[in-house]
């Protein structure tokens, strides 16, 4: 199989990865449960996942919180911040992570920026929309639809002056994008571990700049004799048995970013997404490309995209089609009718990978449904 597909999650994963998961199920039992040697040595493989993040993230080992995705992880930081029918402004390419949240919450949603790979666009419209009254600002680093890649930074120090706190989405870039949680400012930014980071599914992380309100609540390990969570972090966010095995996986997928670095990683796989978008476009097909812009493109065929994505896979070539969870991004672009089909470059794609692509997508029916 050629997998481009690492927009919903990295595969395969780097091989010390399986060892890590397989390795912890054999040796650990619970973290912060006993004092044997089992349970200490769950609690040391948490803590290392904790520090390796504090490296690659520019915070704090405490400031790490384990989360099952990074939807749970945009869940409690969404929630830490915004109040039943409070006014957020988020991206016009936010995914559904974030919008059923705050659509659940009842929240008054305005929406900055619609036009793809145009920075100038963005801050305007950012600049204009942080207001008074603003409870929070939710923003995508990279759209996992079209790859744009936003201007986080900036974003960031229009909320950091105005005073609003904000919650950085880093789905589609921890792992080939820098992150500064230091830097930024933000209150939260949540990240899957699958992804970039390379670990299991599973696995995610929520950098924290201040305690949050837990989305679940039950035993810490710790002041159990307490009826309420615990104030401080990480526990305060960690009821519950932390998936051990997964966090292994995950320290050592982070480990394997940390030595390539994330600026040789970017570079890989935008080499592919170039050679990718020029071909597509060499057979007629309409690109989502442009300045701006991670591993992940979108095209359109001439055909229906999910049909065009079957026949890819007939053909043993892995890649999504539809709305891809993000129906904003796609009512920004104008394919929320038609959806699109997403090309996604991870770790191990290669220049093989790239044009055995692109002479199935030749194969493609040129109709129109």
């Amino acid at each position: 199989m050629i997998y481009l597909d690492f927009g919903a999650t990295s595969f395969p994963k780097p091989a010390g990865v399986y060892r890590s998961v397989l390795g912890a199920m054999a040796s650990c039992a619970n973290p912060g449960r006993g004092g044997y040697e089992a349970a200490m040595e769950a609690a040391r493989q948490v803590y290392a996942c904790r520090e390796t993040a504090a490296r690659l993230f520019s915070c704090r080992p405490e400031q790490v919180v384990h989360t099952a995705s990074c939807t749970q992880g945009l869940n409690i930081a969404i929630r830490s911040l915004v109040k039943p029918g409070g006014r957020v402004v988020i991206s016009g390419f936010e995914h559904n992570a974030v919008t059923r949240p705050l659509h659940a919450l009842g929240a008054e949603i305005q929406v900055a920026g619609r036009r793809l790979f145009d920075w100038q666009d963005t801050l305007e419209a950012f600049d204009k929309a942080l207001t008074p009254g603003v409870q929070a600002a939710v923003f995508t680093h990279v759209s996992n639809v079209f790859g744009y890649i936003l201007p986080v930074e900036e974003i960031a120090d229009l909320c950091r002056r105005r005073g609003i706190p904000f919650v950085i989405d880093a789905a589609q870039s921890a792992g080939t994008l820098p992150v500064h949680f230091e830097k930024l400012g933000a209150d939260f930014i949540a990240m899957p571990g699958h992804k970039g980071l390379l670990g299991p599914q599973g696995t995610g992380l929520l950098l924290c700049a201040r305690p949050g309100q837990p989305l679940v609540y039950g035993g810490t390990g710790t002041a159990s004799r307490m009826q309420t969570m615990p104030e401080d972090l990480p526990e305060r966010l960690e009821a519950g048995t932390l998936n051990v095995p997964g966090i292994a996986g995950l320290n050592r997928g982070m480990a394997f970013v940390e030595k390539l670095g994330t600026a040789a990683l970017l570079r890989r796989e935008h080499r592919q997404l170039k050679r990718c978008a020029a071909g597509l476009e060499r057979l007629g097909m309409r690109v989502f490309a442009g300045e701006h812009q991670a591993a992940t493109l979108s095209f359109l065929p001439e055909t229906d995209c999910e049909e065009a994505a079957q026949l890819l896979a007939q053909q043993g070539i892995a890649v999504r089609a539809g709305l891809h969870c993000a129906p904003l991004a796609h009512e920004s672009a104008g394919t929320v009718e038609s959806g699109t089909v997403r090309v996604s470059f991870g770790w191990s794609s290669s220049d093989g990978d790239t044009a055995a692509f692109l002479r199935a997508a030749a194969g493609i029916p040129r109709f129109q449904k």
